[in-house]
């Protein structure tokens, strides 16, 4: 596994081994640089971490998948299809692609943070991805980017040979099939820092004693919480 990259400049930076990873030579090393680096390296309110190109990775992601989807189900109904959207853009399905790619290893984040384990937290792993996505967008075009996402994304699509449902959509329709009240998500408890905070989300269904999850993100909190509770109403019982 290649060594980390903590705190590194621009100057200092080696893009090499991720970009034979990638498949794809940046001709602006900097954006690459930027795609890896946490907001811990470079202080609040910065710019020149990852997190600008991450919000436009995930819009570049989305279409790309769309586009990928359309071909390779051309039967499938528009629910069909943004049901295996929704999953394959999640960040669950970003943090295994980036897994794979060990993102992980060429992450820059500030000297202090070396030891909390973000280089291996799946939340910033998928933004990362995000992020790397969009350097590729910039750098490349649409094309740069599809070389990735076509890649690593169509195993992903191959291994759902069903339309998924993630654990919150299944809990809807399980109590809206017996004609209860949508289940109902709140915000116990937000820790840590700003740039990393973990969330813990209580889920309640009438007749049953509520459910807690955790994550980083507040979605990813309710798919556990819900995941949980789903587990505790398969078994026959009430939750506890």
């Amino acid at each position: 596994m290649t060594s980390s990259r903590r705190g590194e400049d621009s100057s200092s930076f080696d893009q090499s081994v991720l970009a034979d990873t990638l498949g794809y030579t940046f001709k602006t090393p900097e954006l690459l640089r930027r795609a890896l680096t946490h907001a811990s390296a470079t202080g609040r309110g910065s710019t020149a971490d990852y997190e600008r190109l991450e919000f436009l990775g995930d819009r570049v992601l989305g279409l790309l998948v769309a586009d990928m989807l359309l071909r390779r189900f051309p039967e499938a109904t528009e629910g069909e299809l943004a049901k295996r959207h929704a999953w394959l853009v999640s960040r669950e399905a970003l943090a295994e692609v980036a897994d794979g790619l060990d993102l992980g290893a060429h992450l820059i984040v500030a000297r202090g943070e070396t030891n909390n384990g973000l280089q291996s937290n799946p939340a910033v792993l998928a933004d990362a991805c995000e992020a790397v996505i969009a350097a590729l967008y910039l750098d490349g075009g649409l094309e740069a980017a599809r070389g990735l996402i076509s890649g690593h994304w169509a195993p992903l699509i191959e291994l759902a040979r069903t339309p998924p449902r993630d654990p919150k959509t299944a809990l809807q329709e399980w109590v809206q099939a017996r004609g209860l009240a949508l289940p109902d998500y709140r915000v116990l408890e937000q820790e840590g820092p700003d740039h990393e905070p973990l969330f813990t989300i209580e889920v309640t269904v009438a007749g049953n004693n509520p459910v807690t999850g955790k994550g980083r993100s507040k979605r990813i909190a309710e798919q556990e919480a819900a995941e949980k509770l789903l587990a505790h109403l398969a078994g026959g019982g009430a939750a506890s």
